[in-house]
């Protein structure tokens, strides 16, 4: 029996940049940055006071009743909005005839830590008797694919997947496993994360993750392969594809934006944080995604790097693709989209994985901004010149998170 194809039929984007998949792909070729100061909390008292924040998002605006909203947290408010402008630009539409043949599965790296935090204020300022019934399905990070499938009506598998920064990528990887082996015929897929809370910065300030340096110039504080980067940038929203068996898509006439072709993953076991030195774990995921397609690394000419600008994950990131590819490194476009976006962390792989699609579907590969004088090691072409035509045929996206966690997904551009 041969291998199913699975394709992207459908998209969505609710980013620093625009709350629209337009907006961001627009505001992205533009080199703009959607970084900016904190405002979702008085954040003066902070070391990192600066983030990546979704602008005024409503989310009755999304069509999200009033009445849910009070009992969402914002990661699935995000999820729920994501889904809300997904289904119909894939056209997919969902009945009783198809329902139990389409699934959710979203990766979220933390879930709902502003309604953790907000409700142990309450305990501890008024007691037991002021936390609601409410808080722990709020807070649980599978919350956002319940909502997800609540909002749609999808009754197929419904996985909520928690690898840290990788697990937007980790879900679309497993989603398109689902639909290989034939056990749905699509898959709401994708990442989302909102974690610009007190805890969340604090957290990541005090391991010395975040950005310190630009609070008084925010739109300069990512700063992926650049020799004076000091941390990332915290972001959040939303990025969500569909994917479908081909055979789905063509029985519907749906649009195609680009293919699946490898999914490859690895751990490095060695660190709580700290990638492999030598960016070991990261080349096995690219070889395995690769290796999956049958395609040669010489064939591949555009990678979406996970590029944090922390100094260990871009030096590493950039050891893999050097390690992988050889002499034919310096010949790959390599863009950074969290220079712009800051990092999305769970939903990260999620985003650029969408970056990805519309990359190969528009033949533009995005440019990376702040990348002024190149750090040790990071020789590679980043496309610090900004944006480029040139109609790739694969895009490599990749995601490495703490626990030492690699993903890499190889899109195609669709050739029937």
């Amino acid at each position: 029996m041969s291998k199913k194809r699975v394709v992207i039929t459908g998209l969505s984007a609710l980013t620093p940049l625009g709350n629209s998949l337009e907006t961001t792909w627009r505001n992205l070729l533009d080199g703009k940055s959607g970084i900016g100061p904190i405002t979702l909390f008085d954040a003066t008292d902070y070391d990192a006071r600066i983030a990546g924040e979704v602008k005024n998002f409503k989310p009755e605006e999304f069509g999200i009743a009033v009445k849910q909203v009070r009992r969402m947290d914002r990661f699935a408010q995000f999820a729920v909005a994501g889904a809300y402008m997904l289904m119909p630009h894939s056209g997919y539409q969902i009945g009783p005839d198809n329902e139990d043949r389409i699934a959710v599965m979203l990766g979220a790296g933390l879930g709902g830590l502003d309604t953790i935090e907000k409700f142990h204020t309450k305990l501890m300022e008024a007691g037991p008797s002021r936390v609601s019934p409410f808080m722990i399905p709020m807070l649980i990070s599978n919350m956002g694919t319940g909502q997800v499938a609540m909002a749609t009506g999808a009754k197929g598998s419904n996985l909520a997947l928690t690898s840290a920064c990788s697990s937007g990528l980790h879900a679309i990887g497993h989603a398109y496993t689902e639909i290989v082996m034939g056990r749905c015929d699509a898959v709401i897929t994708g990442g989302m994360e909102a974690t610009i809370t007190p805890m969340g910065i604090s957290g990541f300030t005090a391991m010395k993750a975040l950005s310190t340096a630009h609070n008084d110039d925010p739109q300069k504080a990512s700063r992926p392969f650049d020799k004076n980067r000091d941390g990332f940038v915290m972001g959040e929203g939303a990025g969500m594809l569909l994917l479908e068996s081909l055979e789905s898509a063509k029985k519907r006439g749906a649009a195609i934006y680009a293919e699946i072709v490898g999914f490859g993953a690895s751990c490095d076991a060695i660190h709580m944080t700290a990638p492999d030195e030598h960016g070991a774990g990261i080349a096995k995921a690219m070889r395995y995604a690769m290796a999956e397609a049958g395609v040669r690394p010489e064939e591949v000419t555009h990678i979406n790097a996970h590029g944090t600008s922390t100094h260990l994950n871009d030096l590493c990131e950039t050891r893999g693709i050097k390690s992988v590819f050889g002499a034919h490194a310096k010949n790959i476009a390599i863009c950074a989209n969290k220079s712009q976006l800051g990092h999305l962390l769970g939903g990260a792989g999620g985003i650029e994985s969408v970056i990805s699609v519309m990359t190969l579907h528009t033949g533009i590969v995005p440019g990376t901004i702040n990348l002024e004088e190149p750090g040790e090691e990071c020789d590679l072409n980043y496309m610090a010149n900004g944006p480029e035509t040139l109609n790739p045929r694969y895009a490599l996206c990749n995601s490495l998170g703490f626990g030492g966690t690699n993903v890499s997904i190889l899109y195609k551009r669709y050739e029937e």
